[in-house]
């Protein structure tokens, strides 16, 4: 599966500040890089560093005024898929040292507070089952609505209003799914089915890997339904969007005008 990706945004700086930006889709096994550039304001500082849990780049900018960031991409789609709701749940004492640390509460979403709700809603179910039974919840009682939200808002306060875009909706299942000790995480990235055409947000969840006993597999899980796993390219993971912001600014800045565009190529 072979994706384009065009997306340029613009932010203004009155003096002097560091910005860190995570924008680039991600060089990883799961999806081939065919051609990629990027083009940054001129800085008087710049430097990559490794994202989170090794998927994609960071970069670090001195920068100050008017600026810009593009980025363009022609990536191959190579992620092997599994059906959600035959994968078992894979108890805390097995899980790796990498996914332990996603079951704990985070900034924008405080997984203890969900748990009677969660025990109460979908009882019996486990593992892949009970995450597709949250991520059908969440997609018949929540509204999406463009504005609804702004960049306080958690996954209680999105439970409260069911409401919210794809940031609300990815924190609200990261939340469940952590409230059923099953490790679950922020994903930032492009897919070509989203309306409007926007950076998206996905939760993974981790579950039992049918190929590999004892072992575990991290799987994409979109709760709006606009991303299809198969045609979604991932730009980085992290507990929750404080953590994969595109754009976060040290200092004082002004956000401009973003462009997006992904395209699926036959």
């Amino acid at each position: 599966m072979s994706i384009a990706i065009s997306a340029g945004f613009s932010f203004f700086l009155p003096q002097s500040v560091d910005v860190l930006l995570q924008f680039e889709a991600a060089a990883i096994p799961e999806q081939r890089i065919l051609s990629s550039s990027t083009r940054l304001p001129p800085a008087s500082h710049v430097a990559r560093v490794r994202a989170g849990d090794g998927i994609g780049q960071r970069v670090l900018l001195r920068l100050e005024g008017e600026c810009r960031v593009e980025h363009a991409a022609h990536v191959e789609v190579q992620r092997q898929g599994a059906e959600l709701a035959s994968l078992a749940a894979l108890a805390p004492h097995d899980l790796p040292a990498e996914a332990i640390g996603y079951l704990f509460d985070s900034r924008y979403c405080p997984a203890d507070r969900f748990q009677p709700f969660v025990a109460e809603e979908f009882p019996g179910l486990s593992g892949g089952a009970l995450v597709e039974a949250m991520r059908g919840w969440i997609a018949d009682k929540f509204t999406y609505e463009p504005g609804s939200s702004h960049g306080d808002t958690t996954a209680l306060d999105s439970f409260v209003d069911r409401r919210g875009v794809c940031r609300d909706y990815a924190h609200v299942l990261i939340t469940m799914a952590r409230a059923a000790a099953i490790p679950a995480r922020y994903v930032s990235c492009f897919a070509p089915e989203v309306e409007p055409q926007d950076f998206h947000a996905v939760a993974e969840v981790f579950l039992a890997d049918p190929a590999w006993p004892g072992g575990g597999i991290w799987q994409l899980v979109d709760a709006t339904g606009m991303a299809d796993p198969a045609r979604t390219v991932k730009i980085g993971v992290g507990r929750d969007a404080a953590e994969v912001s595109f754009f976060t600014a040290f200092g004082e800045a002004a956000f401009g005008a973003l462009e997006v565009s992904v395209q699926e190529i036959a």
